[in-house]
């Protein structure tokens, strides 16, 4: 898991590296040990949204790139059950804390990614996405900038 969350703390800080010139010091957006452990959903910039489904989500951004390309961030999520007809739409990584999801590609292909492993989903992915509930980071990138 230590080098995970290096691996993850090298891709914020090379965002940083890369963004634009900017007055005020950039600097390295952490996600500590105790964020880890749901504390970083008590920030004041969490979003909490309740779907038609019930499901309660908890969404916290802990960086956004200048350029609106790449994005890092925790999430959680209760029991949720989606089928992506259209592709999924931003090249997304997923590290997984807690919990666990199954996902079934268009091709009928099935991978389950526990807690404590990590699964990449393509922007292009289709299928379907079925979990009891999930505490996450995630990283993505989108050349758009949509879907951040």
């Amino acid at each position: 898991m230590k080098k995970l969350v290096v691996m993850i703390i090298i891709l914020a800080a090379a965002a940083v590296a890369v963004s634009e010139h900017h007055e005020e010091a950039v600097v390295p957006a952490k996600i500590t040990r105790e964020d880890m452990t749901g504390a970083i959903f008590s920030r004041e910039d969490m979003n909490r949204t309740e779907h038609e489904s019930g499901n309660v989500t908890l969404d916290v951004t802990s960086l956004l790139s200048s350029d609106g390309k790449f994005a890092s961030g925790m999430y959680q999520s209760g029991k949720s059950y989606f089928e992506a007809t259209d592709p999924y739409g931003v090249d997304e990584f997923m590290y997984f804390i807690t919990g666990s999801v199954k996902l079934t590609s268009s091709d009928g292909t099935v991978q389950t990614i526990n807690a404590g492993e990590a699964v990449t989903i393509p922007k292009e992915w289709t299928g379907i996405w079925d979990t009891e509930g999930y505490t996450k980071i995630w990283v993505i990138y989108s050349a758009d900038g949509s879907g951040l």
